[in-house]
């Protein structure tokens, strides 16, 4: 028995607030802990803890945690510990908010049940005051049945992380069957989706998180720092909205409403984020935090605030004379209503930035879901001979060749690449953009959701330059890229678009951004395979942009 397991069993004085009810004196079911420890949304004063007992017993109704946090390297001495007790009302989740922590200090944590000991978690304070350096892992969209999750045990290895920013699509919804979104890959791993349809109730979201959580190596980055998440659309459904979705019919799936409050409560129960502050609905999980005096992270929430039903071209591009009516499907994408953000959260961004500005940090960085830059979807028969495009096409499988032609017809219009980012709500992003410029900063904007890796250097309609864009690849989602392996399709939004300064739609992996004073440094992690161990962990691009007076300086490649 070690120390800390006696510390464990003999120094929990201080209960939890708000994680749990209080203890009463019961039996304790035997429990394991398979499901990992996690830790998420740190302060310089606190942090929130995570993990999930899973009962022997399925009657059991009750059990008690033990918990214990201590700084790295001094396991014999608590710094804080507790009790608190769980059940099947949160589906035997475990969620404490520690405070009186010191910033900037690197601390471990454990929990008990019974004599069932979890494995020890790694977590760190946000920093207060002069601070030097913060590096960040940047990351999304994380199939199970897409491929093994390599790029989180590169993660779980990094010497130095002060925090996982993860932008979304932590789980996918989807069922397995053998046509289903990314089971040409998963049936012959073995990662097969559990529950094996597609999630709509609470306890398929639950066993859907369940099966994620069981991943080591996902298991392994969540005990290596705090994660800092929000969601996109999966971990509800595909292309969410804030009355549908796109994989959602109400008349086989019941109501959309009752759909989404399933996956929300599911969603609080199983990550390491703090629950819904006093007297805002679940859906608003926008919020910020401060590392020192360096910077300053905005979570923002592009889904189900303040977000219209997503454009696409097979409903919204009419046809006059049998010829698409680009001008009107136009007059429809600029409609001034359009929106992903809602006045409210776009008051509380400007807000936030001024007074980022005003206490001095340099850098100000947005974590966003989507794509923020203009992207123009490239016209191909400029680069290649019909005889070409046509070799291409024969390379494809069928289903992929109707829509790889019907791309490349629609993007010799001039159109978006992907109406369900930004691009999408053109009027919503000036508005942004505008309280970019009210609030005198130039920002660092992170992206997910597009399974590619993007440098962007963007810019208002007008032209004026508004902050620069690291988007992130998928940790083992397909890329676009991957359809198409003939067609370099990053060199071809490249040539297509000003504001893309990189693009690469194949590779997968994640972003390690370092803020320094002076310059941001943000690396293209990647890793060689999905599909076996070992894997080769690489860079494929590093770019960095100076702090200067005037702003932001250039995307330089180094």
């Amino acid at each position: 028995m070690s120390l800390h397991r006696r510390a464990l069993l003999g120094l929990f004085s201080a209960g939890a607030a708000g994680a749990a009810a209080p203890v009463a004196a019961r039996s304790i079911s035997p429990v394991a802990f398979l499901h990992g420890v996690a830790s998420g949304d740190p302060g310089p004063d606190g942090v929130v803890i995570w993990t999930r007992v899973t009962p022997t017993d399925p009657t059991a109704r009750a059990v008690r945690v033990d918990w214990s946090v201590w700084r790295e390297g001094d396991a014999a001495a608590s710094v804080t510990a507790g009790t608190v007790e769980t059940g099947p009302e949160r589906d035997f989740t475990v969620k404490i908010p520690v405070t009186g922590l010191q910033p900037g200090v690197d601390y471990r944590y454990a929990f008990t049940a019974g004599e069932a000991v979890s494995p020890h978690g790694r977590t760190r304070t946000l920093p207060a005051g002069p601070t030097p350096e913060v590096v960040l892992a940047v990351a999304s969209c994380q199939l199970f049945p897409g491929g093994l999750f390599n790029a989180w045990d590169a993660v779980s290895k990094l010497e130095r992380l002060d925090a996982v920013v993860h932008l979304g699509d932590y789980i996918y919804e989807y069922g397995a069957e053998p046509d289903a979104y990314g089971m040409a890959s998963g049936a012959p791993l073995g990662r097969i989706p559990e529950p094996a349809h597609e999630i709509v109730s609470l306890a398929d979201y639950r066993t859907r998180h369940a099966q994620y959580k069981s991943d080591p190596d996902l298991q392994a980055a969540h005990a290596r720092a705090p994660f800092i998440c929000v969601w996109d659309d999966h971990e509800l459904a595909n292309d969410a909205w804030t009355e549908g979705a796109e994989n959602h019919t109400s008349a086989t799936e019941g109501e959309y409403a009752t759909r989404k409050a399933a996956a929300l409560k599911a969603y609080f129960e199983w990550m390491p984020i703090r629950e819904p502050a006093a007297g805002l609905t679940p859906e608003a999980i926008q919020r910020s935090f401060d590392f020192g005096d360096l910077a300053s992270l905005l979570m923002v929430e592009t889904r189900l605030l303040a977000r219209g039903q997503q454009l696409t071209y097979g409903s919204d591009m009419p046809v006059a004379d049998g010829r698409p009516d680009v001008a009107a499907f136009e007059a429809k994408r600029n409609d001034p209503a359009r929106d992903l953000l809602g006045d409210s959260q776009r008051d509380w961004i400007r807000s936030t930035l001024q007074a980022s500005r005003a206490s001095g940090k340099p850098w100000q960085v947005i974590g966003n879901q989507v794509v923020m830059a203009r992207v123009q979807g490239p016209d191909i028969t400029t680069m290649a001979n019909p005889l070409q495009i046509a070799g291409l096409l024969a390379t494809l499988p069928a289903a992929v060749r109707a829509q790889v032609r019907q791309s490349i017809d629609l993007f010799k219009l001039g159109v978006p690449f992907n109406l369900d980012s930004w691009d999408g709500y053109p009027a919503g992003r000036e508005r942004l953009y505008a309280a970019f410029a009210e609030a005198g900063v130039q920002p660092i904007v992170l992206a997910g959701d597009s399974h590619a890796f993007w440098i962007d250097d963007l810019k208002d309609a007008a032209g004026a330059r508004r902050g620069v864009e690291f988007g992130t690849s998928a940790i083992s989602s397909p890329s676009p890229g991957d359809a198409v392996p003939r067609l370099p399709l990053g060199a071809a939004l490249m040539q297509a678009n000003d504001e893309v300064v990189f693009c690469d739609q194949s590779a997968k992996g994640y972003v390690l951004l370092t803020l320094t004073p002076d310059q941001a440094r943000a690396e293209l992690r990647t890793v060689s395979t999905l599909f076996a161990k070992p894997y080769q962990a690489g860079v494929l691009k590093t770019f960095t942009v100076a702090r200067t007076a005037e702003g932001l300086g250039e995307l330089v490649e180094v």
